[in-house]
């Protein structure tokens, strides 16, 4: 039973929770991406998938800085546990033990008052809850490492202690540094789905034009949207609308904007994806579509 629950606190754990941490992620950066054009993310019948790419587009620099500085801390604390195995204590540890649990003390602190009361580091992106996190990770390791020292000093495990409480503690670590980093993910989501949203909208121009054809009138009437009725009697799909981009096609939705869309009076168009729509693409800076089709 306590292998299985190593192995659980190890290895499934972490995992469930990374993966739970970039499913949120991407939902929170979804609706402050769309809701930046003004559509309800609830509309576009967004996937898993879709989720976990947004989750990379914006968490692969911090996830990559978090593992390495864990590896660093990983690595710094093996070699610790080798000295300490050899007998070798040395006196910067004893002064080291309490100035780890002070600071601990004082982030965990400061990063709880900010859930209660407004703080100085709540107005700080993700500041606030990383501050909770990392002072609970420093309070639990002031913690062990006296225990460790103690032990060695002595060369005994004096402060073995049941294996129950043991388990009890990693838990509520677990479920404070879990809600710590769902707290930081989701004001780092927001931000990164804001300043995103900004940035494709400044890079309309540059996208490529998307011509939609339908075989019924759409009665589209977005600033900038024209729509153009086929000459051709035989033709398939009797009506064309330019001056669109199309910024997103998940499952079975299109969503388009035009290309002048602006806060001001930007309009969002959701589509069905059905065979009464063709699409067809063109450079931005290509030739302008015919006035015919």
């Amino acid at each position: 039973m306590l292998q299985l629950a190593k192995l659980f606190g190890g290895v499934v754990a972490p995992t469930t929770l990374l993966t739970s941490l970039l499913l949120f992620f991407g939902a929170s950066y979804a609706t402050v991406y769309f809701d930046h054009f003004g559509v309800d993310t609830s509309l576009l019948g967004l996937t898993t998938q879709d989720y976990l790419i947004f989750s990379i587009d914006g968490l692969f620099v911090p996830l990559a800085a978090i593992a390495c500085a864990g590896l660093l801390v990983l690595w710094a604390h093996a070699m610790l546990r080798a000295r300490l195995a050899a007998g070798y204590t040395p006196r910067a540890l004893r002064v080291l033990v309490p100035v780890l649990a002070l600071v601990g003390f004082v982030l965990a602190v400061a990063g709880l008052s900010s859930v209660f009361v407004r703080t100085a580091i709540g107005e700080y992106l993700a500041v606030a809850p990383l501050c909770l996190a990392t002072g609970v990770l420093l309070l639990v390791y002031a913690v062990h490492l006296r225990g460790s020292l103690t032990a060695a000093e002595h060369g005994a495990d004096l402060a073995r202690r049941p294996e129950w409480m043991a388990v009890a503690e990693w838990a509520g670590v677990f479920v404070l540094v879990g809600l710590s980093l769902f707290w930081a993910v989701s004001d780092y989501s927001a931000a990164v789905g804001r300043g995103r949203a900004n940035q494709v909208a400044a890079d309309l121009p540059t996208d490529p034009q998307a011509l939609l054809y339908s075989e019924r009138s759409l009665s589209l009437a977005a600033p900038g949207v024209r729509e153009v009725r086929c000459q051709d009697p035989d033709a398939a799909y009797r009506f064309r609308y330019d001056g669109l981009k199309l910024m997103l096609q998940s499952g079975d939705q299109y969503l388009f904007v035009p290309a002048t869309w602006s806060t001001s009076d930007g309009v969002a168009i959701v589509l069905p994806r059905t065979d009464t729509l063709r699409l067809e693409f063109r450079p931005a800076d290509g030739a302008v579509a015919p006035p015919t089709c």
